[in-house]
């Protein structure tokens, strides 16, 4: 017996049931959403909250940057899913291992700094050593930077290279024009070389800022290489924890994009030195 057969089985004894006791016949899923389509309707198109997708796993796969619905050829993936993965992990690996450019940071007027990481492999196996300055670039930022600034402007290449020189064009001058614009001293921004999160605290220290913004890229994904995010501190010192910051992150185009990023940072910023603290526990209503 087929399932034609099966299925002309069931709706004949469906009706006998139906016939013999006055049962209501129950829907398939796909009918009632049919009628409940027809009913929202109403005779006056959708209503609010009731939409009608058409091919529901496009709709999906176009949502998100996710790999879903991909596909196998027996145990395999397709060709052009395993081709496409391999791209993308290869970019990832190209944010990590990639530096950013030497001209890309005179081109933006950024005091070039670095940490006491040595090498690509220091820097993903010693964090710790990526929140602090070397020695000679502790001279030149006493040397060329701005002392006690209201906000000093840090960009790190952290975890992404490509995020950095992707975002911060945009992102950079933006911050630096609103800041000015709202009468608030900035320091002279630097660009840190093999750098983490926590360097931002060891360069406030130095310069005695006021507050700080630390744009550094992030570990990059599949889904993207180009991600950064922006640390705000208020007074960054030594012996500060992530506690006491505030994060916006997953800035890049497919995501909160540069110059929604700066909008926000300005606003939080401001919020930041009105309020005088940053952090989990900070009030800034």
């Amino acid at each position: 017996m087929d399932e034609r057969q099966i299925a002309a089985l069931v709706e004949e004894i469906i009706s006998e049931l139906e016939g013999k006791s006055g049962a209501r016949r129950v829907n398939s899923p796909k009918e009632n959403v049919s009628q409940g389509k027809e009913a929202a309707r109403g005779g006056r198109g959708l209503v609010k909250g009731v939409y009608d997708y058409g091919n529901l796993k496009e709709v999906i796969k176009t949502s998100t940057s996710a790999r879903l619905g991909v596909g196998r050829c027996g145990p395999r993936p397709l060709t052009d899913v395993l081709l496409s993965f391999q791209e993308d992990h290869a970019a990832a690996q190209d944010a990590i291992f990639i530096r950013v450019d030497s001209e890309f940071i005179k081109r933006l007027g950024l005091i070039h700094l670095k940490t006491r990481v040595t090498d690509i492999n220091e820097h993903l196996t010693r964090p710790d050593l990526g929140r602090r300055l070397d020695e000679e670039s502790e001279k030149i930022l006493r040397a060329e930077g701005v002392t006690e600034p209201q906000v000093q402007l840090i960009v790190a290449d952290g975890l992404s290279s490509t995020a950095v020189e992707k975002n911060v064009p945009e992102l950079l001058p933006f911050l630096q024009k609103g800041l000015e614009k709202a009468g608030v001293k900035i320091g002279k921004p630097v660009f840190v070389e093999f750098g983490r999160v926590g360097v931002i605290d060891h360069i406030g220290e130095i310069v005695k800022a006021e507050s700080a913004i630390l744009l550094i890229g992030e570990r990059p994904g599949l889904a993207t290489a180009e991600s950064m995010s922006a640390y705000l501190e208020y007074e960054p010192r030594l012996g500060k924890t992530d506690a006491d910051r505030i994060v916006i992150s997953n800035i890049h185009e497919r995501g909160l994009s540069p110059a929604e990023a700066g909008a926000e940072i300005l606003e939080l910023i401001q919020k930041i030195l009105r309020a005088r603290q940053s952090g989990v526990g900070a009030n800034l209503s």
